[in-house]
This record gives structure tokens, sequence and C-alpha cells, in this order.
């Protein structure tokens, strides 16, 4: 069957620190090449081996209050003492060309992209306890205890979120949430109230007419 084309999909997937949202959103990425990654505004220092432009766009808080004025960022929050954000006409360019985009936000953010975008597709990643969350925030390496206590207290605002969301991945296993995220990425490319009318009514009309 021939492609029909469609609008672009805005995929969201939010959960606490630690509940392994870069692992599973790389795994994703990896299976679905035409998938986008959209690349948040931070105020808050590289970590690690992180790339300004591919993991996050590192800024200060003066250029990103002015990008906030000037109405450029879709949503933002602070969390932990640093503000996100994502901007705004790369979302709406995607949607209206129908491409494909990754958003891996906070829980503050996601109810803020589903406002502007209703149709976008929001999961939310829960760890499997509060004991493994705990040991991968410390298995990092990067924060302190005090910070890994913070975070922890964060978990629990954040999870209590989840009944908000489209679609919920408990990550007892990589590779099984990875597939359960494929799975619903597939599924929701194939919604036909994503695709255009238009095309579709008129792909309908040639296969009827077709000998």
């Amino acid at each position: 069957m021939a492609t029909i084309a469609r609008r672009g999909i805005l995929f969201i997937v939010s959960g606490p620190s630690g509940a392994g949202k870069t692992t599973l959103s790389d795994a994703v990425l990896r299976v679905f090449e035409d998938l986008e990654l959209s690349v948040s505004y931070t105020t808050r220092a590289p970590r690690g081996e992180e790339i300004d432009g591919v993991d996050y766009r590192f800024v200060d808080r003066e250029r990103f209050d002015a990008m906030l004025a000037a109405g450029d960022l879709a949503e933002w929050a602070e969390v932990h003492a640093h503000r996100y954000g994502t901007p705004r006409q790369p979302l709406e360019r995607a949607v209206a060309e129908g491409r494909d985009i990754l958003l891996d936000i906070d829980v503050q953010g996601a109810r803020k992209i589903k406002e502007l975008f209703p149709d976008a597709v929001s999961v939310f990643l829960l760890p499997p306890d509060r004991a493994t969350l705990a040991g991968r925030l410390r298995g990092r390496g990067t924060d302190d205890d005090a910070t890994v206590s913070r975070r922890l207290q964060n978990a629990c605002r954040e999870i209590a979120s989840a009944p908000d969301y489209d679609f919920l991945i408990v990550n007892v296993d990589r590779a099984a949430a990875a597939a359960e995220f494929e799975a619903i990425v597939r599924g929701e490319r194939r919604r036909v109230a994503r695709m255009r009318q238009d095309v579709l009514a008129a792909f309908v009309r040639r296969f009827e007419t077709e000998p």
C-alpha cells in the first residue's frame, strides 16, 4: 500500500531522573531513522560528555529569558534550579511537513506541549521501584547525596502525574521498554485520524476506479 500523507506527530517521553528516558529515546531513534529529536535549551552546565546542540543547547539565563519574552519557546520550566525550554517553530514546522519529533521533557513541559498540540502522544516512563531509581541515580556518579535525595523527592511528585499520560511504560528491562515504545510509534503512525483526509479520500477513489 502506498504511503498516505499525514501531519507530523510529536512524541513526548517523560519520567523522573534515573528512569531511563535518555536510554529509551536513543534506542527508539536508532530504530526510526526518520524520527527527529527535539533539542531543548537549558541554563544548566553540560554534564559529562554532553555536546552543545546535540544533547541540549546550553545558554545563559539572559539569553533564555530573551527567547521567552519573544515567544520563541513552546514550553519552559524550572527544574532542579535550572531552566529548560523547547523551541516552538521547529515543532510547528515538523507537524505541518509530516515529520515526527521526539521530545524528552519533564511533566510540566509535557502538560504545556499537550495544550499547544493536543494530538501529541505522551509516554510516561516509570522506574520499577524507589530502590532501583535511587540505585540508578547514585550509579551515575554525577550527583552528591543531597542532590540524589532531592531528585527522589521530585520523582514522587512527577510520578503522581503519570495517569495524565496516554501511555505508561515500566522500565524493568531496557530492551522490553524500548520494544513497547517502538510499538507505540508504529501504532500512532497508522492511525487513520492522523492521515490527511483529502489524500486518503483520493487514494480510496483511485482504488475504487482502478481495473
